[in-house]
């Protein structure tokens, strides 16, 4: 089956996976507020989804490994950290916690200089070594995970369930207004990437091929980081950390079209994200009753998917 058939399949079941989720057991008596709610759980799923899938993609085209992603790297854990600290320091009631907007902005500035500062000295430290990467992502993680397991510790029980919410990725209580936000800072981050689309396909020849056939190789990979850093970091400060998303949706990608080329992985990934996450959403609002955050589920797949992958590659 040719890749052009693969993804007009993927299409259909996507278009046809958003259509149930918007439709299915309408109640007629409060179909004027289940629909406007849907519509805003779908926004935030396509705007998460488009961010994930793109910057995962890119991520994985620079480090040219399909095993990392920039939430393997320890974003979702320095997340967890940046929220907990809000709480520690200032209580529940401080101005930047109530206040979602500044809360975001500060949650998304404070990710984007982390994403920035870390991939750009790990790259220059470990000369692309993705093994050394990868273990250098997982003591990051670990090391702000535990700081922020700490202070949990040590705030009250009525700030800890506060804070709870947003450490989980959650679509069920997203703020319109940042939807709109994000959906500007992702589209026009999305644009900027389709500017010089094809150097994509160039860049994952390596640098010295890229290089050699035109293209300015180091200084497309800042910018490129700099994109990956808004994206990840808007979709994370929006509805929460997604740690194993990216993983799950490209690798999918991956064996679904066996090309090199990025106009197919990159539309592909996005698709299967959206897909993931409508199936996610569709499972813990009417099977779990909303009993279970959907980060919970994406986790749990994608990382017996992380496990699988290692696993294999391993043996090769």
């Amino acid at each position: 089956m040719t890749n052009n058939k693969v993804l007009l399949i993927l299409t259909a079941i996507t278009i046809g996976a958003v259509a149930l989720y918007m439709l299915y057991d309408l109640n007629p008596a409060i179909y004027f507020y289940q629909l406007p709610s849907r519509v805003k759980r779908i926004a935030a799923i396509v705007i998460v989804g488009v961010a994930i899938a793109v910057s995962t993609v890119i991520f994985q085209t620079i480090v040219k490994n399909r095993i990392l992603t920039p939430s393997i790297m320890g974003l979702d854990s320095v997340y967890v950290f940046i929220q907990t600290s809000m709480i520690f320091f200032g209580g529940a009631s401080s101005a930047i916690v109530l206040n979602s907007k500044a809360n975001y902005f500060v949650s998304m500035l404070l990710l984007v200089i982390f994403t920035l500062f870390v991939f750009r000295f790990l790259f220059r430290f470990t000369k692309n070594n993705v093994f050394l990467l990868l273990l250098i992502g997982i003591i990051l993680g670990t090391l702000f995970g535990n700081l922020a397991t700490f202070m949990q510790m040590m705030i009250s029980p009525e700030d800890f369930l506060i804070l709870q919410n947003s450490l989980f990725g959650s679509f069920s209580a997203v703020d319109e207004s940042l939807l709109g936000i994000t959906g500007v800072i992702v589209v026009l981050s999305v644009l900027y990437v389709l500017r010089d689309f094809n150097s994509l396909d160039v860049m994952s020849l390596g640098r010295d091929h890229a290089m050699n056939l035109g293209v300015d190789y180091d200084r497309k990979v800042s910018q490129l980081l700099i994109v990956i850093a808004i994206l990840v970091s808007a979709a994370t400060a929006l509805v929460g950390p997604m740690m194993f998303l990216g993983l799950l949706v490209v690798n999918i990608a991956h064996e679904l079209f066996s090309t090199y080329r990025h106009l197919y992985l990159i539309i592909g990934s996005v698709l299967i994200s959206v897909l993931t996450l409508v199936l996610g959403q569709m499972a813990i609002q009417f099977m779990f009753d909303g009993g279970v955050e959907l980060s919970v589920i994406i986790n749990l797949v994608g990382g017996l998917y992380f496990i699988y992958l290692m696993l294999r590659r391993s043996k090769v």
